[in-house]
C-alpha cells in the first residue's frame, strides 16, 4: 500500500513538474492603477493557488474556534455530570 501511495505521489510530482517546465512564458497580470506584474505563468498560477489556499484556511478559522469552544463547554458539562453520579455498590449476599 505504501508503495502505491509513493507511486501516485511520484506521478503527480512528474505531472506538475512537466506543467511547470512547459509554462515558463512570461505573462502580464494587470493590476489596479495601471500597474502590471510580469512573471512566468507557472509562478502566477502558483501564487494565486497559494493565496486561495491561505484565504480559504483563514475563512475557516472562525468556524474552527467556535467548534473548539463548543467542545470545551460540552466536556465541562460531561465532567460535571460524571461528578454528580454516585457509584452504588451492589448489596452483599
Amino acid at each position: 500500500m505504501r508503495t502505491l501511495v509513493w507511486v501516485v505521489r511520484g506521478v503527480i510530482f512528474l505531472f506538475l513538474f512537466a506543467f511547470a517546465i512547459k509554462n515558463t512564458d512570461p505573462v502580464s497580470v494587470q493590476l489596479f492603477l495601471d500597474t502590471a506584474w510580469q512573471a512566468p505563468l507557472v509562478i502566477v498560477v502558483l501564487a494565486f493557488f497559494a493565496a486561495g489556499a491561505f484565504f480559504g484556511a483563514v475563512s475557516l478559522l472562525g468556524t474552527v474556534f467556535g467548534l473548539r469552544r463548543e467542545v470545551s463547554t460540552l466536556r465541562r458539562e460531561l465532567n460535571a455530570a460524571k461528578a454528580e453520579v454516585r457509584v452504588v455498590a451492589p448489596p452483599r449476599a
